[in-house]
């Protein structure tokens, strides 16, 4: 069983940065084993933000945060970011972050594990 907790969220300004961290326990030291961002705003459906490999050799990105935030992971730390730059008042959501195994995937049902969310609010 993996566990997910998210932490980093909060209130910024447009144009402003702020950086998630996603803490992982469990068995995630899997070659086949990835790690996901997703996001949420109020009224809308569950949107992919960025996902990465678990040995950090892989990952993308939504186009429409792409050039903007940065993935990564720590694995000494079990631990993934998701580096923000250039926030907008759009980027306002729950953060959440997810893990599964095999094919890197924009997909939220391939996803087996997810953490309870953090909230990022950006303000004009």
């Amino acid at each position: 069983q993996i566990q997910l907790i998210e932490s980093g969220g909060g209130l910024v300004q447009a144009g402003g940065s702020l950086r998630l961290s996603c803490a992982a326990s469990g068995r995630t030291s899997r070659d086949y084993y990835f790690m996901g961002w997703f996001r949420q705003a109020p009224g809308k459906e569950r949107e992919f933000v960025a996902v990465i490999t678990w040995k950090g050799d892989s990952a993308y990105y939504a186009d429409s945060v792409k050039g903007r935030f940065t993935i990564s992971r720590d694995n000494a730390k079990n631990t993934m970011y998701l580096q923000m730059s250039s926030l907008k008042p759009e980027d306002t959501a729950a953060y959440y972050c997810a893990g599964g195994y095999g094919v890197l995937t924009s997909n939220p049902d391939e996803y087996n594990y997810w953490g309870q969310g953090t909230q990022v609010t950006v303000s004009s």
